[in-house]
């Protein structure tokens, strides 16, 4: 386990799990925090041996519960511009690392902490989880790609309603637009990322990597563009040892071994 300044860090088996630690200021994102966040997934994404990544946030209360409002209050024009751009770097990282990445969300994700949380692959959160993006309340907008992720999740007219009014919605409101992918009970969260990363895990390492590619970047083009980009994928697919390892262990009614290439 590494414990940097503002994030825990440890790696267990093909899972490696990254904990935003600063639970006296509700795990806010200060700049050394993304410094963190950037260091931890690219390690995760360099190290061959993980196979996907939970990102949740210390204590009960809080995910990531937005920016640090004291940093941001001293910010420039110039340095919020910078802020943002390196923010949304550090999430393009995330939701581009090439593997699964699941939000364990334990509380409050609110302004950064939602974006960090529509980065992800996939989001669990507690009964007890609270989502939004307060920024308009502060004299500002979302500056962590939330105009851009929360319209392409939950469509146009229902994120710029949570924008515009800054308001906050419960763990079950959110499933129910389809923000969160499950709500499951406090003592579960864990337990249930680690089955989900578990079970892509069955999957052919590159298959999965590019079915994250294509999807991501389709998300991004036309649907012919879009098209055009799978069939190249699937191309590459087809021709891996993996591919052959998949289709004849289908044949011969077994389980296939998986080696990444």
């Amino acid at each position: 386990m590494l414990f940097m300044a503002n994030v825990q860090y440890e790696k267990k088996g093909a899972i490696a799990y990254v904990t935003v630690n600063r639970p006296k200021v509700l795990n806010a994102l200060n700049s050394a925090t993304w410094q963190d966040l950037q260091w931890a997934f690219e390690d995760a994404r360099d190290d061959a041996a993980v196979r996907g990544v939970i990102l949740t946030g210390s204590g009960d209360k809080a995910f990531i519960a937005g920016a640090d409002i004291g940093e941001l209050r001293k910010i420039t024009s110039f340095d919020a511009e910078q802020s943002s751009r390196f923010g949304q770097d550090v999430l393009d990282l995330i939701e581009n690392l090439g593997k699964p990445v699941v939000a364990a969300v334990n509380g409050f994700a609110l302004g950064g902490g939602c974006e960090t949380a529509m980065a992800c692959t996939i989001r669990i959160a507690v009964e007890s989880a609270t989502f939004g993006q307060p920024e308009v309340r502060l004299g500002l907008i979302p500056g962590g790609g939330g105009t851009q992720r929360m319209p392409r999740l939950i469509g146009k007219g229902r994120a710029l309603q949570l924008i515009l009014s800054g308001e906050l919605i419960p763990a079950s409101e959110a499933y129910r637009i389809g923000l969160v992918n499950e709500v499951v009970a406090a003592d579960r969260l864990i337990t249930r990322a680690e089955e989900i990363l578990k079970q892509i895990a069955l999957s052919a390492p590159i298959a999965v990597k590019l079915a994250l590619e294509a999807t991501n970047k389709g998300m991004e083009t036309s649907q012919s563009e879009g098209l055009l980009l799978e069939a190249a994928y699937f191309g590459l697919c087809a021709a891996t040892e993996d591919k052959k390892e998949g289709t004849t262990a289908f044949l011969e009614k077994r389980v296939p071994h998986f080696i990444g290439r």
